[in-house]
């Protein structure tokens, strides 16, 4: 059998769950309104930046970074068409300008050097290795000379608790990379510089990370 290259893991492994991860999980487990205004905070968005959310979802980072960073020119990427309906909907609700494309995260649909800024929350451990080398690559392409990457993700445990936790939930998503924390390194390896853990917060899933890195 020919390996699917392209795989995309959805929450908790099966898309059946996805509603129920993004609207019930990341609100009563994962600190979804701390660690993405952390994130966003980081990310030294000013007003003619150019983001982009990759993996957008239902868009509640995506809203929330326009919402901050009103005059910054916002687009959320997603690969599943049924969830960027439910982030228009979202969307048009608060009465916001901002863009929404379908795509995937390791085959981005831009041309190079067309953001300043890329920000990424809970998508890179649904992904493959080769996907999430791909995916650090595409990053690096679009991004502008000067541009961040911001990401947040699982990382490696930094206690025993969240480590006895990880044990379990690395079987169930492409977590390998993340706990073991190979992320920056990975980062660094397509060509970014000051790649590094900027932040990092307990949760009943495991250690979440905040990383920021730069293209030279």
């Amino acid at each position: 059998m020919v390996p699917n290259h392209n795989k995309y893991i959805p929450a908790l492994g099966n898309e059946r769950l996805t509603p129920f991860y993004d609207h019930q999980l990341l609100q009563l487990f994962m600190r979804e309104s701390t660690f993405k205004r952390c994130l966003v905070e980081k990310a030294g968005i000013e007003r003619s930046s150019r983001v982009l959310d990759i993996g957008c979802g239902t868009a509640t980072l995506t809203i929330l970074i326009k919402k901050v960073h009103p005059e910054a020119d916002v687009t959320g990427l997603d690969g599943d068409p049924e969830i960027l309906k439910m982030a228009k909907k979202k969307i048009i609700n608060a009465g916001l300008d901002i863009k929404l494309d379908q795509g995937m995260s390791f085959e981005l649909p831009y041309p190079d050097s067309s953001f300043d800024r890329v920000v990424s929350s809970l998508v890179f451990h649904h992904l493959t290795r080769e996907n999430k080398v791909r995916t650090i690559n595409e990053i690096f392409r679009i991004l502008s000379p000067g541009g961040e990457l911001h990401l947040a993700d699982f990382g490696k445990p930094h206690n025993a608790l969240m480590y006895l936790i990880s044990l379990v939930f690395r079987h169930l998503e492409e977590t390998k990379e993340n706990i073991e924390g190979l992320l920056p390194g990975m980062f660094q390896e397509a060509g970014f510089e000051e790649a590094k853990e900027t932040a990092r917060f307990m949760t009943v899933f495991g250690t979440l990370s905040l990383y920021r890195a730069r293209k030279p």
